[in-house]
């Protein structure tokens, strides 16, 4: 065998060891079922979720509940202007939201960050660059998550609120174990539905009633500020939410005991 080949054969066997290294730990996709305007169950391989300070709906109320609540959280990577349009409405109908941001909005988009605080809502933590964690090592989630609490921080002034969210929802007890440590509460959803594409973008009728119908007390509902559909029937629905009783909640009080 020539020296050239016992390299080949050699760096195949570095680079498999480091790829199964990688994926011994099999992340899990959140995943919730959808019951109509009853409130989801989860499976019992989720719950463990909650043994690491997670949320994913308001265990305060119930489908009998005379306090009926909804929480708007939206994953916000990059403004094509829609995030803007979604503000306006929030602030026209006064209604608070948590925003949950990577380091490139951040960075490009400042003013809009800083607006965000300003008027009320929570800004939260989604890694800085989307990657998934349960590739990543203990070290490197610490570092992803920590850098952009100190980006926050330099371009905004403010300290970053201590809730998370894992992209795409992909999840390990490692990754939740690391994220509890480091003082976060990680906010899961009871609803979410096709809306991030800005290439197929869901028309808006059909965006309406699949969202209504699937309303339920303590929902955490998530969104994509870069939608133009969830831009334009924002106001539709919290005026619907509203008029079917539901009032609107902060992440601290979703996260009560």
């Amino acid at each position: 065998m020539t020296k050239s080949i016992l390299k080949f054969v050699a760096s195949f066997i570095l680079i498999s060891i480091f790829a199964c290294s990688v994926s011994a730990e099999e992340g899990v996709s959140w995943y919730v079922k959808r019951s109509g305007n009853a409130r989801p169950a989860i499976d019992e391989n989720q719950r463990i979720i909650e043994k690491y300070n997670g949320y994913y709906i308001d265990k305060n109320v119930s489908d009998t509940s005379a306090e009926k609540i909804i929480y708007l959280t939206f994953d916000a990577g990059y403004e094509n202007g829609n995030v803007e349009k979604i503000m306006d409405t929030l602030k026209e109908k006064n209604v608070p939201a948590a925003f949950f941001v990577l380091d490139n909005i951040i960075i490009k988009n400042t003013d809009l960050i800083k607006r965000m605080e300003a008027e009320g809502h929570t800004v939260c933590n989604h890694t800085r660059n989307h990657k998934d964690l349960t590739k990543c090592t203990d070290e490197e989630i610490k570092s992803n998550v920590l850098r952009l609490e100190e980006i926050y921080k330099e371009k905004t002034g403010y300290d970053m609120a201590k809730y998370f969210r894992f992209p795409e929802g992909k999840y390990s007890e490692r990754s939740l174990k690391v994220i509890s440590d480091l003082g976060y509460k990680t906010i899961f959803w009871s609803f979410a539905y096709a809306d991030w594409d800005n290439d197929n973008q869901p028309p808006l009728d059909t965006s309406i009633k699949k969202i209504l119908d699937n309303t339920h007390n303590g929902e955490v509902i998530l969104l994509h500020p870069n939608s133009e559909t969830n831009a334009k029937i924002l106001p539709t629905l919290i005026d619907k939410w509203r008029e079917m009783g539901y009032e609107f909640g902060t992440l601290d009080r979703l996260t009560r005991a």
